[in-house]
């Protein structure tokens, strides 16, 4: 093997090892093996792209487009002509998954399940690397900077990764980097003569003291390897500075105090619901009977600034054994005590602990915190869910109707601290409050009024994909826009209730999960939900469900007494309309009730036809035609080249003397490329007869062949030192005849680098070289002299 394969295969080796480092973050690990395949391809077209030889940028260009060309069939082969070339729909579809891709990252815990678009980047991230690494090492042999881009890829996967093994990625990327580096110095010594195999004894049978310098190379890479890798674990660790890393936001203390200010849990609720797989969150086991008001809890959202709700920064202490009544429960409320055990996924990675609300003890191993107001439990030190298992014991509250409307107001502190809403706030929110609970009693006719306009007889509906904007028009657009999710209704719901008067805040967890075979129940990551809790006196925090379709309506906002505000469930809403309509919608068709089930049709906005679409201009076509055109011109362009050399000197010619003369010299040049493309490099130090001769030799003609090249050579010599040269007729059948010999003798490698990639199409890049360069000397030539004022002296 030369030393330029080696150092081909050793850095492709590299890339690999330092690939493995994001196994940890994703599974499963198949697409090791897939892109160890297509890494090995995009080696072996740089190897036999060498071996041409092509130029160095030809080369990469190469290795780039069968690169594009192997993604377009693996990831998009659905988008692209005939399966293969790629265009600009294969382009789009390649940014859509990219951006799947990145949702995804964001979506999901470490290890991230294998999607389409986290394949594609990992897949093309490592390809990339690969391409960067073998253009360093190889083609411009220089191994060397080549561990930047392997130094990139390993620091990515570190710095997402914090799992035991992180030293063993460590060694396997270093190994590899010292894998190439000691290629690169193989090659570079073999150019010098024989490589040392090893250490040479003396005539008396004693090792010399000469070393060998491979394994001096090996001695010092093992060496330092080793103080790179344990030499951390003997030094003391310096923490805090500018790179220590802030945690999950959660302040540290002694066990006993400390403050809390946690990232907006509503970053990736969303993404939660809008998954494509819904994957299984959290397992619950529980002693209610009642399933539908399982709500687990993750933490509350109490600070309102016209634009979102977030958590307030809170003192936070350690886990009580017992926890205190929870603020504003009377005594003469009913109450159930429910045990329920969770256990949480492995993958799931959540700083706050999912609780059902109000808890009254919880048993979790692990380093956590308390937070008193909203009895939350938060991960101190980087701790979190992930598979972890714990019991909750909590308070099942089951407030009657008429318990919340005989509530007195709550106390000032309360109302200062919970109905407090900017002045930015659009006026439209608080006017609309007021509209929908006019004539209300009190404030639990109030907010049951609120559930009611929003999850009932308002005309809004449920989508997760909707765009009301941000900032402060934000609740204003949605309630114009009538669409939203559970964080569009609890906002907003929350927001009237404060204008109201009503101490409110938002809840951010789960909604009740499916209940399974076995008994226990099973919350995936659609059941990820946020409703509101409004504060009533003698009963506390309390729920309402406004968002339609998600949740169960809580029990105490649902009455049968004649005249209430509450609207039956067995009859159809206020404002659903029982005439008929000629095209209809979903929420015009179907009755508000039956919508906040989820058991009407929803058709896709996306199957719809918009009228004039008629596909891309002509022009727009065109220009794909040519980008295609173009793109398979690159790799085919020696082959075009030589193709249309071939039929110029071979085609016919004037018949005169000097025609004749110079058709004879371009069929003897094509001789000469022919043997060159099918291994028979040209030697022009020799004579026309002599050449003729080593071609007959090292191409191993026939006699027939052998004397079609005698032919053209005496030709040849004719034109060149005859006084009168005789001209000579069928010289260019004569090379056809040599052209299939070598051909019908070479193999099956060596006839397809002889069509797409023949070694003489060199000439045209000397051609375009020596072009130049006169280029240059007639730029040169042409410019003025300066000339030195006359009377001047030098």
């Amino acid at each position: 093997m030369s030393g330029r394969a080696r150092l081909a295969l050793t850095a492709a080796a590299a890339t690999l090892m330092a690939s493995c480092a994001l196994l940890p973050l994703v599974s499963p690990m198949t697409w090791l093996f897939q892109a160890a395949f297509l890494v090995a391809v995009q080696t072996g077209v740089g190897a036999a792209a060498r071996r041409v030889p092509l130029a160095r940028p030809l080369t990469v260009a190469a290795q780039a487009l069968v690169t594009l060309l192997m993604l377009t069939l693996v990831f998009a082969r659905g988008h692209a002509i005939a399966g293969l070339i790629p265009g600009p729909d294969t382009f789009r579809y390649f940014a859509d998954l990219l951006q799947q891709g990145s949702e995804d990252i964001s979506r999901y815990a470490i290890p991230a399940p294998l999607s389409d678009g986290i394949r594609l980047m990992v897949i093309g991230g490592v390809l990339i690397v690969g391409l960067i690494v073998d253009l360093l090492a190889v083609t411009f042999r220089s191994a060397a900077p080549a561990g930047l881009p392997l130094l990139a890829l390993y620091s990515v996967a570190a710095g997402l990764s914090d799992g035991p093994t992180d030293w063993l990625w460590f060694l396997v990327a270093a190994g590899g980097y010292l894998l190439l580096l000691l290629a690169e110095g193989r090659d570079r010594l073999s150019q010098w003569g024989r490589v040392f195999g090893g250490v040479p004894r003396t005539p008396g049978g004693q090792e010399s003291s000469a070393v060998a310098p491979v394994r001096t190379g090996r001695r010092i890479g093992f060496a330092v390897l080793s103080v790179a890798l344990f030499v951390p674990f003997v030094m003391p660790s310096i923490q805090g500075g500018l790179l220590d890393g802030t945690g999950n936001g959660v302040g540290v203390g002694n066990g006993n105090g400390g403050t809390i200010s946690a990232v907006n849990p509503l970053v990736s609720l969303r993404d939660s619901l809008n998954v494509d797989e819904d994957r299984q969150v959290l397992s619950v086991r529980t002693t209610t009977a009642d399933l539908s008001d399982l709500y687990l809890r993750i933490v509350s959202l109490d600070d309102f600034d016209g634009t979102t709700w977030k958590p307030t920064q809170r003192h936070i202490t350690g886990v009580p054994n017992t926890f205190p009544t929870p603020v504003g429960l009377g005594g003469d409320v009913r109450r159930e005590t429910v045990r329920t055990t969770i256990s949480a996924a492995d993958w799931y990675a959540q700083d706050w602990l999912p609780m059902p609300y109000p808890p009254s003890e919880v048993r979790v191993a692990g380093t956590w915190r308390y937070e008193p107001v909203g009895m939350t439990l938060v991960g101190d030190h980087g701790q979190n869910t992930r598979g972890e298992t714990y019991q909750v014991t909590s308070l099942a509250v089951q407030p009657t109707a008429d318990q919340l409307a005989a509530a007195p107001e709550p106390s000032a502190a309360m109302k200062k601290e919970y109905t407090k809403v900017p002045a930015s706030l659009p006026k439209v929110v608080a006017q609309t409050a007021r509209e929908v609970t006019a004539g209300s009693s009190n404030h639990y006719e109030e907010a049951v009024k609120l559930q009611d306009y929003f999850a009932v007889d308002g005309g809004f509906e449920y989508d997760t994909q909707v765009q009301v904007g941000r900032g402060e028009g934000a609740i204003a657009n949605f309630l114009k826009q009538r669409r939203g999710f559970c964080v569009h209704f609890s906002f907003a719901m929350a927001a009237m209730a404060r204008t109201l008067g009503i101490p409110a805040r938002v809840a951010v967890g789960f909604a009740p999960g499916t209940p399974q075979a076995d008994g226990s129940v099973s919350v995936g990551l659609k059941d990820a939900h946020a409703w509101p809790e409004l504060y009533f006196e003698g009963v506390g925090w309390t729920r309402f469900e406004p968002t339609p379709t998600r949740g169960t309506t809580p029990s105490y906002t649902v009455s049968d007494t004649p005249g209430s505000s509450v609207p039956d469930e067995t009859l159809p809403s206020k404002g659903a309309s029982t005439a008929p309509s000629a095209a209809a919608s979903a929420s015009e068709s179907c009755p508000a009730q039956l919508r906040k089930q989820d058991v009407c049709a929803s058709p896709s906005a996306a199957s719809a036809v918009r009228p004039g679409d008629g596909g891309p201009p002509w022009w727009q076509l065109a220009l794909w035609v040519l980008g295609g055109a173009a793109v398979l011109a690159v790799p085919l362009s020696p082959m075009l080249y030589r193709l249309r050399v071939r039929a110029g000197r071979l085609g016919a010619h004037d018949r005169t003397p000097g025609g004749a003369a110079a058709h004879t010299l371009a069929v003897w040049q094509e001789l000469i490329d022919t043997a060159w493309d099918f291994g028979v490099p040209p030697d022009d130090s020799l004579s026309p007869r002599g050449a003729a001769d080593r071609i007959v030799r090292l191409g191993g003609l026939d006699p027939v062949a052998a004397a079609s090249v005698h032919r053209v050579a005496d030709a040849v010599e004719q034109v060149l030192y005859a006084p009168r040269p005789r001209l000579t007729a069928g010289l260019a059948d004569d090379v056809r005849r040599v052209s299939d010999a070598l051909n019908g003798r070479a193999g099956v490698p060596t006839r397809l680098r002889a069509l797409f990639a023949p070694r003489s199409a060199v000439r045209l890049l000397w051609a375009a070289s020596a072009g130049w360069a006169r280029l240059w000397e007639r730029a040169a030539a042409a410019r003025p002299t300066l000339r030195k004022p006359s009377g001047q002296r030098s």
